[in-house]
């Protein structure tokens, strides 16, 4: 919308100027108003160089050759589908799906405190300013001076100049300066339009650095969880194979079972707590993690726990239509507003071959005394126009156009890389989620048959109908069963964080709301 409004100002100014042209030619009217009137139009100029287009969205219906399972929303046995809703929103604070308040009191820590965050604003903040800075060049420079001085003349030598013989004086002189360069060619307005396009990429990547830190946070406190998922069920594991190495022992003095059978259980037990150490070690550095990413030293957060079985896993997901995950997409969006600013820079390039116009004037007075500087024979002014062309300069400013269109070019080049990359996280995120679905189904096949047969082979144990090399294999089935049911549960929210990650998260970036936060640098 913008846009439009935009190149309708352009057409009414180009129309404006066509008019006042055929008024020259068809009216007679005097000298001085024509040459006022063809000021107008120099002071208005024109704007050389393309005028950048959005580039069209992929025309395709899907993101993939076809849909997954869960878009047909089949069921598995003992498994919750998630599935897919094309015509469902993705809210703005989308991971409050989870239904944690401890999850959206980190994310919102986080939103506060992170110094990436605090970067991406700031940059935001500079490139602001220089489209105001820059939006300065269209205004006159006005400069005023004083300058007093004190002198001696060499009387002896120059008296004969001089009004009277006194070899010291004083010389006041004030002088106010205007200087002006109209921006006929569109050099200024080209400059400030390829800043303001830099100022919307800085803008959608403070959205990007903004998305990314929230999926950080809630991908690492579910890793979290199912770390310590992992430990509890690893705890349990070790004291079970404990209670069953005392009960070998025992049978090993009655008789009822061979050193074998204790040595083999031993070393059961000593890999399975070989397992442990590891995974507190992945969590004390998920728990560091976690508070480096809510901008706090290790030492002064991740103290929050996370529990999978309350976490809630949303059942229906969000499905943007291809169409609109290029608007969606903050790095998409961003490398768009990157092409426009290269665009322009193709027009200043351009207006920088062409005459360049600049109008000075001056207005001042001087005298021995501060009171008569502005007396009638004191006063000086004067006015200045000055037209520059480059006649030779060895080529150095075509190459530099060349320059900027091959830049042009490289950055659409990137922005269809970005896109592509953009519908391949798409399409990765589906066919995951799909099978997270299949393989949690399986995972909890396993994990059910291995639980029967693991009580099974503890019946038959105590009753002496089997041995406990039975029983071992059995046991690291049944370890291996439940920690892979915890890993397919938690991949599945890491896949639904990705969706919604590569969905762009919701936000609408055309209208974001930034609270900008000046931070010191030092401060912790």
């Amino acid at each position: 919308m913008i846009k439009t409004l935009k190149y309708k100002k352009k057409l009414r100014l180009f129309l404006g100027q066509v008019y006042i042209l055929n008024a020259l030619t068809e009216y007679r009217i005097s000298k001085r108003n024509q040459a006022m009137v063809l000021a107008i139009v120099l002071i208005n100029g024109c704007t050389v160089g393309p005028d950048f287009q959005r580039p069209s969205p992929p025309t395709v219906n899907h993101y993939l050759r076809a849909m997954p399972v869960a878009h047909e929303r089949v069921q598995i046995k003992n498994v919750a589908i998630q599935h897919f809703d094309e015509n469902a929103t993705i809210s703005n604070e989308w991971w409050t799906i989870f239904s944690s308040p401890t999850l959206n009191a980190l994310v919102q820590q986080a939103l506060i405190h992170n110094p990436s965050l605090v970067s991406a604003e700031a940059a935001l903040r500079q490139a602001q300013e220089y489209v105001v800075e820059q939006g300065g060049y269209y205004y006159p420079t006005v400069q005023a001076g004083y300058s007093p001085g004190r002198q001696k003349n060499a009387v002896g030598t120059i008296s004969p100049t001089l009004t009277s013989g006194e070899p010291l004086y004083t010389l006041h002189t004030a002088q106010l300066s205007i200087s002006y360069a109209p921006d006929v060619f569109g050099l200024n307005r080209r400059t400030i339009e390829s800043l303001q396009a830099q100022e919307e990429s800085q803008r959608f990547q403070l959205e990007a650095t903004r998305l990314t830190l929230i999926s950080n946070v809630v991908a690492t406190a579910i890793q979290q969880a199912a770390i310590s998922a992992q430990i509890a069920a690893t705890k349990n594991i070790i004291e079970t194979e404990a209670k069953l190495m005392t009960l070998l022992q025992r049978q090993a003095e009655l008789g009822f079972a061979s050193g074998l059978d204790v040595a083999a259980q031993e070393t059961a037990l000593a890999q399975s707590e070989q397992t442990l150490p590891p995974l507190n070690k992945q969590l004390a550095q998920t728990r560091n993690l976690l508070a480096i990413l809510a901008g706090k030293l290790p030492a002064e957060g991740g103290f929050d726990d996370f529990d999978l079985d309350r976490l809630q896993l949303p059942m229906s997901l969000p499905l943007t239509l291809p169409s609109k995950l290029v608007e969606q997409r903050p790095d998409v969006r961003a490398a768009e507003a990157q092409m426009h600013a290269a665009s322009a820079q193709v027009g200043v390039a351009i207006a920088n071959r062409l005459p360049q116009l600049s109008i000075s004037a001056m207005y001042g007075g001087s005298a021995n005394k501060f009171s008569e500087m502005f007396l009638n024979n004191n006063i000086f002014w004067g006015v200045t126009g000055n037209l520059v062309q480059t006649i030779f300069d060895g080529g150095t400013l075509l190459h530099r156009q060349r320059a900027t269109q091959a830049a042009f070019e490289q950055t659409t080049a990137q922005y269809r890389s970005i896109v592509l990359a953009a519908f391949q996280n798409v399409a990765d995120t589906l066919y995951a989620i799909d099978a997270d679905n299949q393989a949690l189904s399986a995972a909890l096949k396993a994990d059910s048959a291995s639980q029967k047969a693991l009580l099974l082979t503890n019946a038959q144990l105590k009753l002496g109908a089997t041995n406990a090399l039975v029983l071992l294999n059995a046991e690291q089935a049944n370890q291996q069963t439940r920690i892979s049911k915890i890993q397919s549960q938690a991949a599945r929210f890491a896949d639904t964080i990705a969706l919604y990650q590569a969905l762009g998260g919701g936000a609408d970036i055309d209208k974001v709301d930034v609270t900008m936060r000046a931070r010191n640098a030092a401060d912790f």
